[in-house]
């Protein structure tokens, strides 16, 4: 492919040609004249971008779009509704919700996707006949909309931090203990586009004598936790007992180098120390949209911390909208500009060079890497006339035009080669209401 701009490692150059071998970009070659472009190749318009990873996904919060504002509400409103949609699902439905989330993922330049999954039985807490059949409903799905998936598989034993017992549609998360729950994921394989890692869903979640074993299974594999996204549940885990969230993490072999702390709202700076060789993952346009507050993202990142992003309830499916939310989030907090670079932004969006979601060799344009490819329109209404560099600023999901995935195109002229995606979801969320 010749592409008009490409976003490389060191920066945006003009008239970049990328040869393709399977899956993997063979060879990168900075054109000094126009004429020197090798017959046969295909000539892409705009900035080719690497693929955006998507670090953190509940993919069946996207139903609740545009439903949860009515009488104001709150953080535990907006959690009382949610459950009702867990409480609707089964397998084939989910499926179908999932593949339309998957592909209004990969319309906007979505390669992978780390689901932080959590809804693993029968309404009433009794497991399928497969124990496992919720989790192959994503996985299926991701692959059908042309997505590689790291299925962070969820432990959620408790309704609080003090231990109640779940109840109602919580009953679904729960596997009793945290050695069923490895007993089960255990039997979930490693496939070419699946990566199967861990999640402690929270402190409210998971009771301290179950979270070694969660540390101890993922071992070498992504380990994600929601991590003080409100400041409710630093409150309880302070008093129940009598440290932090990421304290109570650290002490039982979870915060280490493939650790992703989800949202990271409200730290203390000993959180953010301990966090200095993890990762922590914003969800801006759901942090917003939940009221959670804004998370201390430049001060982690000074600190060493690795930044990812995620769209997390996808109330906006939008990783520009997420990459540009990290910069102007700081900006209101701190009333000045200029906290990240567009490297450090795009850097985030799409996990380069990332073992967060157990994809090393993806987000980045250069040779050897897993050709993830997006093509951004640069004569839009929003983007006429910008620096390419500033596209993340300007951009909008709508501006995606081509998607290739480990090599293979997804997305051409603006439409999923293999899923109507507006129908699929009208139809998949109908269903539930």
């Amino acid at each position: 492919m010749h592409c008009q701009y490409a976003w490389l490692p060191d920066g945006v150059a003009p008239d970049v040609v990328l040869e393709i071998r399977e899956n993997r970009l063979a060879r990168i070659t900075r054109l000094q004249d126009r004429d020197d472009l090798a017959s046969g190749a295909v000539y892409r318009s705009g900035l080719m971008m690497p693929g955006f990873a998507n670090a953190h996904s509940h993919a069946f919060h996207r139903a609740l779009r545009g439903r949860t504002h009515a009488d104001r509400g709150s953080f535990w409103t907006w959690r009382e509704q949610m459950y009702r949609v867990a409480a609707a699902l089964d397998p084939d439905s989910y499926y179908r919700l999932a593949r339309g989330v998957y592909g209004e993922m990969a319309l906007g330049g979505i390669t992978s996707v780390g689901e932080f999954h959590y809804l693993h039985h029968g309404p009433d807490g009794t497991p399928y006949g497969d124990p496992n059949a919720m989790s192959h409903a994503l996985i299926a799905a991701a692959q059908d909309a042309g997505l590689r998936i790291t299925l962070l598989d969820t432990l959620y034993l408790t309704a609080s931090v003090d231990g109640k017992p779940l109840e109602g549609p919580q009953l679904r998360f729960g596997d009793r203990d945290a050695l069923r729950w490895a007993d089960r994921v255990d039997a979930l394989p490693d496939a070419p586009h699946v990566v199967v890692g861990a999640a402690i869903h929270s402190v409210r979640a998971v009771p301290l004598t179950q979270m070694a074993t969660v540390a101890a299974w993922a071992a070498g594999r992504p380990l994600h936790a929601h991590v003080s996204e409100q400041r409710a549940e630093n409150e309880a885990c302070l008093a129940e007992h009598g440290r932090t969230p990421t304290e109570v993490l650290a002490d039982f072999g979870a915060v280490h180098e493939t650790f992703t702390a989800v949202h990271a709202t409200h730290l203390t700076h000993r959180d953010m120390a301990l966090l200095s060789d993890s990762y922590a993952c914003f969800c801006p346009t759901t942090e917003r949209d939940l009221g959670d507050g804004i998370g201390p993202a430049r001060t982690l990142a000074d600190a060493g911390t690795r930044l990812t992003l995620g769209s997390d309830s996808h109330a906006v499916i939008d990783f520009f909208e997420e990459s540009r939310a990290l910069e102007l989030h700081e900006r209101l907090a701190t009333e000045q500009r200029g906290h990240f670079t567009a490297a450090e932004l795009r850097a985030a969006a799409t996990a380069t060079g990332h073992t967060s979601l157990g994809w090393p060799d993806a987000g980045r344009i250069e040779v050897g890497a897993r050709a993830d490819l997006v093509t951004v329109a640069l004569d839009s209404p929003r983007t006429a006339g910008i620096d390419p560099e500033g596209v993340l600023f300007a951009a909008s999901a709508a501006d995606v035009t081509h998607v290739m995935a480990d090599g293979r195109e997804i997305v051409r002229d603006g439409r999923h080669v293999a899923v109507d995606v507006a129908r699929e979801l009208q139809e998949a969320i109908t269903c539930l209401f």
